[in-house]
């Protein structure tokens, strides 16, 4: 099991990195939120786990331990894989699944694209004692940044399509986010106010 990385980012995308370790350009699937923090060029650290299907080998890095816990453990329930398990983390972070598994929030739960209302309540059931506990000392929610104008709004709207929104929905949030930009930052920035729009 490759249980962490460290390397130079060759290249930061929406969902993933590419780090040079040791020589070798390692493919990271990982949350936008982590994507956005990657610098091409600047030394980056990740929590990794590796999934092993029969056709492919894939790997999977986040920016805190506690991510890579949440990711693994999530997995222990029947019908929630690798893409549903970062989706999960893509909308909230590890303290507040924590927080909606304590207290039975399914509201909270079914805001991620691919789990549904019984998906979210067997969610509860199965992991409550598991990780229903927020862990003291945790970073809160990052603010969204603000949004940036159009030219990356494809891109964008590809990566969320991707990570299980539909192109209607995707596109509603990008309607509310794109006319608050401001000077613009980047399409990871308009990603991640995407993100918290749908979140809500």
């Amino acid at each position: 099991m490759i249980a962490s990385l460290s390397g130079t980012v060759l290249a930061a995308r929406l969902d993933c990195l590419v780090l040079d370790v040791g020589g070798v350009g390692m493919l990271v699937h990982t949350t936008p939120a982590t994507a956005a923090a990657a610098r091409a060029g600047q030394h980056a650290s990740l929590a990794t786990t590796l999934v092993v299907r029969e056709d492919s080998l894939t790997l999977y890095g986040f920016g805190s331990e506690d991510e890579k816990v949440v990711f693994e453990t999530v997995q222990t329930v029947s019908g929630v894989g690798p893409r549903l398990a970062l989706a999960l983390l893509a909308v909230h972070p590890p303290e507040r699944v924590r927080a909606a598994l304590g207290s039975g929030d399914v509201a909270a739960l079914t805001k991620v694209p691919g789990i549904g209302r019984k998906g979210a309540e067997r969610l509860v059931l199965e992991l409550r004692d598991k990780l229903g506990v927020v862990q003291a000392g945790g970073p809160g929610p990052s603010a969204a940044a603000p949004a940036v104008a159009d030219p990356g709004r494809e891109q964008v709207r590809d990566a969320l399509v991707g990570l299980g929104w539909s192109v209607k929905q995707t596109d509603d949030a990008l309607d509310k986010v794109v006319p608050r930009a401001a000077d613009g930052t980047g399409v990871s920035a308009l990603l991640r106010a995407a993100l918290q729009e749908l979140g809500r």
